[in-house]
């Protein structure tokens, strides 16, 4: 509380909005009853307070079609946008019979046909009904997801600031870099550099590792100390103002051998060909197909993932691959994507960058430099 809380910007909040009605339409859902926290913030423009790991489902956030009414769980005016009245908030209860009642004097709530959740506990399956007694109750986070999806173009400058703010500290993470220092001092320089710049939430559990010469997708797990020779990862990412941002560069400690130069040109030729391929009308398990085509193995982890207010889709998984052929890129999404290259005795080269479709094709959006052979000693 120690900085003063402010709704995110108008323009913001009503391309979204825009965006949610067009789904709520084509989905026919007359009222949202949202308890996700990235889903809340879509709608309201409301920050919401950052918890470690899930909450279960309560109402937090409702918005009506007809009136374009929004209804929202909070015990304070801070932060909350001048289009949600005060009227129309209501604080917290143990009693879920209270939140019914609540729910029940929502302007609409008799008539509405079809109501969305986006999630739902077997305590509210049974008292949503009471506040909304002629209503259907539907899975809305179709209609979500499918909002998300896409950026309007205020989101994607908010992700632009997000990512601003990680290459801070991601370039910290490399000025940190060298042999006889540790991971966790590298991480604490990233960190670091990221508060001053703002956020103090992390959107990835560490900053620093040493990847493994004897496992792919493994880290070396010994004492911490980086030493000459070592590839070592640095992921930035952040939380900033609801988005995240993530970035990832791999660093050869000391001199590079033969063997590293042609890692980081293998991941070169495997970077291009995932850009390539991110353009409107293509399947997204083509960028599963550019790994094979590079001769890479692919990843256990999704070779992408939307950005936006949290994990968007698509994601982008050797597992998912039946989803991946029928899922299409659209311009106006952000993707994370990952090259991940990796030789038996030599280590792994890990690139992660925010990737925006555009009519044209793929548009970096962030700036930090690819680093390639770039080595501390």
């Amino acid at each position: 509380m120690g900085i003063e809380i402010e709704a995110d910007a108008r323009a913001l909040r009503f391309s979204r909005r825009e965006r949610a009605l067009a789904q709520m339409e084509a989905h026919d859902i007359d009222v949202l009853v949202l308890g996700r926290q990235a889903n809340v913030r879509y709608i309201s423009g409301a920050p919401q307070l950052w918890v470690v790991g899930t909450r279960p489902f309560g109402p937090i956030c409702e918005f009506v079609r007809a009136t374009g009414e929004i209804h929202l769980n909070s015990t304070w005016d801070e932060g909350i946008p001048e289009e949600i009245p005060h009227q129309n908030l209501y604080g917290f209860a143990w009693n879920p019979m209270t939140l019914v009642g609540i729910l029940q004097n929502i302007k609409g709530a008799d008539t509405a046909r079809r109501v969305g959740t986006d999630a739902l506990t077997p305590t509210f399956a049974k008292l949503l009904p009471m506040a909304f007694p002629n209503a259907e109750l539907v899975d809305a986070e179709q209609a979500m997801q499918a909002a998300r999806r896409v950026k309007t173009p205020e989101e994607v400058q908010a992700l632009r600031h997000a990512l601003a703010i990680a290459e801070e500290g991601l370039a910290a993470g490399v000025a940190a870099l060298g042999a006889g220092t540790t991971a966790k001092a590298i991480t604490a320089a990233v960190l670091e550099a990221e508060a001053a710049g703002g956020v103090s939430t992390p959107a990835t559990q560490e900053a620093a590792w040493v990847t493994s010469k004897e496992h792919p997708w493994r880290r070396v797990e010994d004492d911490g100390v980086i030493r000459e020779g070592d590839l070592v990862v640095l992921s930035a990412g952040v939380l900033a103002d609801g988005y995240v941002a993530e970035l990832a560069r791999t660093l050869c400690v000391g001199e590079p051998t033969d063997a590293v130069r042609g890692l980081y040109l293998r991941r070169d030729a495997l970077w291009d060909r995932l850009v390539e391929v991110c353009r409107p009308g293509m399947a997204t398990s083509a960028l599963l197909d550019a790994y094979q085509q590079a001769g890479e193995q692919l990843p256990v982890m999704p070779v992408a993932h939307g950005l936006g207010l949290g994990f968007d889709p698509p994601v982008v998984s050797p597992s998912l691959r039946a989803t991946a052929e029928a899922d299409i890129l659209e311009e106006g999404m952000v993707l994370a994507v990952t090259a991940y290259v990796w030789e038996q005795g030599v280590g792994a080269v890990f690139t992660r960058d925010a990737v925006l479709i555009t009519a044209d094709g793929a548009e970096l959006l962030s700036a930090a430099p690819a680093y390639g052979e770039a080595v501390h000693g």
